[in-house]
């Protein structure tokens, strides 16, 4: 096969133009209508190619199907990537600038001069040394995360199309909303999608490959105070807002957060507080590897309430726990050859294959337990969330070459 004309960039970069910021605090679905601006663009892009029965629905979902060229009875395969952007900073108007042949240096980001990418800080920048870096001018976040993962399967979709010749089972394709606010697959309609097997495309590195996530809980503490004229309150005000806080300030200092924890070790994380004398809700994220780890730190949570709570006989409190997802480990270790297929395709692309965990989860991780066993490659993403978000032009390609790769190696093993 002649060497490949990738689009991935041209792609990449016409699709973080396009504000797909969702919202968590909004009840509708998706959570803002202007991912579906970019879900429209990937259909019509998809048509483009000749894949015609491509097609966005009412909830901002984009389904597609590469029907199979080979003669064999190939397992139906799945690429996923997500279509909005974090709410952490702000997608809109996103300048990218291309960092040609990276020489080691920190980089400067023209729009925020205060802001630098620092070597010492981006550990993965010492491996792109000649490489061309992609950046946000610094007022924006970059939005690799997670439109990385779409120009890679759209641009590998498209060489596939481009080149019959490469062999290949029925490859279905999912887009979907919401994933940063924790619902990308609230709406996802399986039975349309009909895969067997699937991958988020949603990583960092190149060569990685991840097949463990946290398990994941959501809790809502609420404290219920006793309220009525301050200038009155000798022995009858109970301020809701002054016993949350406590709570707050009495979680570990120096293990059970984010800021303080590593590798396995999971978390107990308040995201938001809200309220007033008579009732005050904390908002938390609980995560482990493990359900045990989970129940654990939910339990301490408890205890750590209900102990400070009894100082304070007149008031009461709720605790409200909700689950999110769950290891994707526990599917995958049940259907390794998704895994194993997945490791060859990265050393097809002539790296050397890194399977570890994510501390966080991704849309595969909710696919894996609905019948879609589903790991999650690289897509090359740096620095998620932040105005120091990066991804390198060669390390999409490297993606591009893997998603090619799986394809053939699915087709290869039937």
């Amino acid at each position: 096969m002649n060497p490949l004309n990738y689009t991935v960039t041209d792609r990449f970069l016409r699709y973080v133009k396009i504000d797909t910021q969702s919202d968590p605090n909004s009840t509708t679905i998706p959570s803002t209508l202007k991912q579906k601006d970019l879900g429209e663009l990937l259909v019509k892009e998809l048509h483009e190619i000749g894949i015609k029965n491509a097609q966005l629905d009412e909830w901002g979902y984009v389904y597609a199907e590469l029907p199979s060229n080979s003669p064999k009875n190939v397992p139906v395969i799945c690429f996923c990537s997500h279509i909005d952007t974090s709410p952490d900073c702000s997608g809109k108007n996103v300048k990218p600038v291309i960092h040609k042949k990276y020489k080691g240096n920190n980089l400067k980001l023209p729009g925020n001069t205060s802001l630098i990418i620092r070597k010492k800080e981006h550990d993965d920048l010492k491996n792109q040394l000649g490489n061309d870096i992609i950046t946000s001018d610094g007022t924006t976040l970059l939005g690799a995360d997670n439109k990385a993962g779409l120009a890679e399967i759209m641009d590998a979709v498209f060489i596939l199309v481009q080149h019959p010749e490469i062999k290949h089972g029925t490859i279905k394709i999912l887009f979907t909303p919401d994933e940063e606010i924790g619902r990308g697959v609230d709406k996802v309609d399986m039975k349309k999608l009909g895969a067997v097997y699937g991958y988020t495309i949603d990583g960092e590195s190149r060569g990685t490959l991840e097949d463990e996530t946290f398990s994941a809980d959501a809790a809502v503490l609420t404290v219920h105070g006793v309220s009525t004229h301050p200038g009155f309150g000798k022995g009858k005000l109970v301020s809701a807002i002054k016993i949350l806080s406590q709570i707050i300030s009495a979680l570990p200092k120096d293990k059970l957060s984010p800021e303080t924890t590593e590798d396995r070790e999971g978390f107990i994380h308040p995201m938001e507080i809200t309220g007033n004398i008579e009732k005050a809700v904390a908002k938390f994220i609980i995560r482990d590897f493990t359900v045990n780890g989970l129940k654990k730190h939910e339990k301490f949570l408890k205890e750590l309430s209900a102990k400070i709570l009894k100082k304070y006989p007149t008031a009461k409190f709720t605790l409200e726990i909700n689950e999110q997802y769950r290891n994707m480990k526990e599917i995958l270790a049940k259907n390794q050859k998704v895994v194993l297929y997945a490791l060859e395709a990265i050393k097809r692309a002539g790296m050397k294959p890194k399977c570890r965990s994510i501390r966080g989860g991704t849309d595969g991780s909710r696919l894996s337990f609905m019948g879609l066993p589903c790991p999650n490659l690289f897509a090359g993403e740096h620095a998620f969330h932040s105005l120091q978000e990066w991804v390198s032009v060669q390390d999409m390609e490297k993606a591009v070459d893997v998603i090619i790769n799986l394809c053939q190696v699915w087709e290869e093993k039937s």
